[in-house]
């Protein structure tokens, strides 16, 4: 995955016609597309593109998007609701806490 300042890429896709790589900002109200004809080409024209949203807020006197804010809505099945919440329970921790581990853990 490539994160630059707390941003990640969204799907990155390739046009053969143009032989070109893109993608965008994954998370963000605003569409912002970048590409490049190499990984490297690409990954500066992300970074790049990150640089210029931020210093267009700044000069705007605007907040920038964040992608994430750390809060998630999970809906599931009661029985897995319980099934983590007695996990949760026994290794004396907060269901939010739990599944936070068990996200880390699946890297």
């Amino acid at each position: 995955m490539m994160e630059y300042k707390g941003y990640a890429a969204g799907p990155i896709d390739f046009d053969a016609e143009e032989k070109t790589f893109s993608g965008t900002i994954a998370g963000l109200r605003d569409g912002f597309h970048f590409e490049g004809r190499t990984a490297t080409e690409l990954e500066r024209a992300f970074r790049e593109n990150i640089d210029s949203y931020l210093e267009l807020c700044a000069e705007r006197g605007q907040q920038p998007d964040r992608p994430f804010n750390g809060k998630i809505l999970v809906r599931t099945e009661p029985e897995l609701h319980r099934k983590a919440a007695l996990h949760a329970a026994i290794e004396g921790v907060s269901l939010s806490r739990w599944i936070s581990r068990q996200i880390e853990s699946a890297r």
